[in-house]
This record gives structure tokens, C-alpha cells and sequence, in this order.
């Protein structure tokens, strides 16, 4: 989808700027998928799964840019990318098609500024202008800093996923399932 830049302060007094993904990131956004599994285990993806070519990526956001019903968002600090945010609608079905799902990363060096709250503010802000009415994502039980997020931007907790995940060690985790309704 293309919409405005935004400019945003973080709490360290830098400048970050909210855009849209485009092609010209394909590198970077595979670097990004590499590296951020590397730094939390709470992504759905191994840095070993990443397996893109920088061909297939420009061609993947470059769809994404042109398609108005997906949001991918990258805040860049100082001429870098600090991370990546996407929203998605759920199904194009009448019963489901009010609503979209968000997903959203930074690299752990910016974690804390501000950026997460800002880019889900702003995701949010566009979900609504496309006529979404409600917005859910998805959360591993264990990763209480991004709950406390998700519910500082105004999700709701709804349910619980027993054994969503089953992490290379053998361990199984639960995903908790929250929602915020748009206005």
C-alpha cells in the first residue's frame, strides 16, 4: 500500500521515519529476516528458513506496495531499517472480510524507543482508512514485553492457543490471541 511518511522522535531524541517497504529494500529486508529470529525466539521464522533471492523479494514488496489492502511498514533510523511491520485482511469472505491480522519486528538495538507503539499506531490509522474494523494478531504466551505493548495500544486479549508453536528444541509454547477493534 502507499501511503505518507511519517516522522516520529524516539524517547532517545533521533529521528525515525515510518514508510512504506519498496523493492529497494529487498536486501535489507532479507538481512532483516535473517537477523531478527537470531535476537528473539519469539518469531515464527528460523534464520535458516530464510531462503529468498533479492529477485523474488523486490518482486514480493513490490506487489505489497501496489496492493492497497496490505500495509508493510519499515521504520529507518539514521538511513537504517530498524524493523518491519505488515497488516494483512484475514479473507476476502463476507463473514471474516472486516478483518486483518498484524505482525511486526525490530531489530532488539531499537527496541524500547518508541517505534513499535508508533508503527502499530499508524498501521492501525491506515487498517481503518481501508474500512477494517478490527485488527488481530497473535502472541508467543512467554513474551510478556510485546503484550504489554499490544495492550498499551489497546488490545485485547481474547483466547489462548494451546501448543501453537514447537520451537527446534522440542518445546511447545502457547500463542495468546489478542484483537483491537477500529473505529
Amino acid at each position: 500500500m502507499k501511503f505518507e511518511e511519517r516522522k516520529i522522535t524516539l524517547k532517545d531524541g533521533r529521528s525515525c521515519i515510518l514508510r512504506p517497504t519498496t523493492p529497494e529494500y529487498a536486501e535489507q529486508m532479507i538481512e532483516y529476516m535473517k537477523k531478527t529470529p537470531e535476537e528473539s525466539d519469539y518469531l515464527l521464522r528460523y534464520p535458516d528458513e530464510v531462503n529468498f533471492t533479492v529477485e523474488a523479494e523486490k518482486d514480493i514488496l513490490g506487489r505489497l506496495y501496489e496492493d492497497p489492502y496490505s500495509i508493510m511498514m519499515m521504520p529507518i533510523v539514521d538511513g537504517k531499517v530498524a524493523g518491519n511491520g505488515s497488516i494483512n485482511g484475514i479473507g476476502n469472505k463476507r463473514k471474516i472480510c472486516h478483518r486483518c491480522s498484524l505482525a511486526i519486528a525490530l531489530y532488539k538495538e531499537y527496541w524500547g524507543l518508541g517505534i513499535g507503539t508508533a508503527m502499530i499506531g499508524y498501521m492501525c490509522e491506515l487498517a481503518a482508512e481501508i474500512g477494517w474494523k478490527q485488527v488481530d494478531l497473535e502472541v508467543v504466551a512467554e513474551n510478556e514485553q510485546a503484550q504489554a505493548l499490544y495492550k498499551k495500544c489497546g488490545f485485547i486479549e481474547t483466547g489462548r492457543r494451546h501448543n501453537a508453536l514447537r520451537f527446534d528444541d522440542g518445546s511447545c509454547h502457547d500463542e495468546i490471541l489478542m484483537y483491537k477493534e477500529l473505529s
